[in-house]
């Protein structure tokens, strides 16, 4: 269901501004419908009231939890089975946050991702995604969401911006703690900023050579990191949050002192942070993350030169749940 749809029934149904807000609010942040000095029944126009248990079962039917899976670290891999049947990977993070999937599979086909290996399957409408947010609201409290689970967002962009806004609104989420990572895409540089609502930017850099970068990336767009550093620089200074440049690191492929000195001279001066993610195993894949103490030398010889570096552990490895392998694991088990 998309966020428009969802607008013009409430409309249908006679709902004006304030009544639209007031139940897409109560749907965004799983709060009743009746306030302290407002019950429904008195302010929501009789044809609304009688059509909403309806919708909302609909609504809380758009994403159902399939499985959980706790991880030490105070993360859960969430299994989210959407209305046809598909499933997607959200996960809850520690400290309040939540990642969430913007498509079943992804086109982007990073070698180091399971979740690339079938392809794209299928977008994820704009109600989809906040669906899932609704339901990690359901198990805990959630005031950061990251765009950064299954899927590249610019390949979904109407959608997940329809997403964006209705969160950053109803939703009650700091627009700087709505989070959009992509790979990197011209149309997202030219899109983010024109909405109402404006999110923080992740560009997943992974390496400073771009011979490289096509290697590990075979089908994001042709970019090169300098210039994807420049356009990110932009929309950080436009927006007022420095950019979250994503690097994951592979043993042997993108951990060398070489990719030290590149990043140094890249961020140089540059509103930026640099989050260093050791390689979550994949079944059937090669790479490896580096020892624990060469990816702490990496980050605080970065730190040392002035570029803030922070060294993040993929949530939930201790259950091996990087992107797209519950998903795997589950279509494995079952029978065909």
């Amino acid at each position: 269901m998309r966020i428009e749809s969802l607008r013009q029934r409430l409309r249908d149904l006679g709902a004006k501004p304030p009544h639209e807000h007031r139940v897409l609010q109560a749907w965004t942040q799983s709060r009743s419908l009746d306030k302290r000095h407002s019950r429904a029944e008195d302010f929501l126009p009789k044809s609304l009231r009688a059509a909403l248990p309806g919708l909302m079962a609909e609504l809380h039917g758009l994403a159902r939890l399939r499985s959980e899976h706790p991880g030490g670290d105070g993360s859960a891999r969430l299994l989210v089975e959407l209305g046809d049947g598909q499933t997607v990977e959200s996960v809850l993070l520690p400290r309040d946050g939540v990642c969430v999937s913007t498509q079943v599979g992804c086109a982007v086909g990073c070698v180091f991702c399971m979740t690339g290996r079938d392809g794209l399957l299928r977008q994820l409408d704009s109600g989809e995604i906040v669906a899932q947010v609704v339901l990690a609201r359901a198990m805990r409290t959630v005031h950061r969401v990251v765009f950064m689970g299954m899927g590249e967002p610019a390949h979904n962009l109407d959608n997940v911006m329809a997403a964006i806004e209705l969160l950053g609104t109803s939703g009650g989420i700091g627009h700087k703690n709505l989070v959009f990572s992509t790979v990197g895409d011209h149309r997202v540089f030219a899109r983010l900023s024109q909405g109402p609502v404006k999110p923080a930017l992740a560009l997943s850099l992974h390496t400073t050579r771009a011979d490289l970068r096509e290697t590990l990336l075979p089908k994001a767009p042709r970019i090169a990191p300098d210039e994807l550093v420049e356009l990110g620089e932009v929309y950080a200074r436009a927006s007022g949050y420095p950019i979250q440049y994503q690097w994951t690191l592979l043993e042997g492929i993108n951990d060398g002192d070489d990719e030290l000195e590149g990043i140094a001279r890249l961020l140089a001066g540059k509103y930026a942070m640099m989050n260093f993610i050791p390689y979550n195993a994949n079944d059937g894949l090669v790479f490896r993350r580096p020892s624990s103490a060469r990816a702490a030398e990496m980050a605080g010889r970065l730190n040392r030169r002035g570029i803030l570096t922070r060294l993040r552990d993929s949530a939930g490895q201790d259950v091996e749940g990087g992107c797209g392998q519950l998903r795997a694991r589950t279509l494995t088990a079952e029978p065909v």
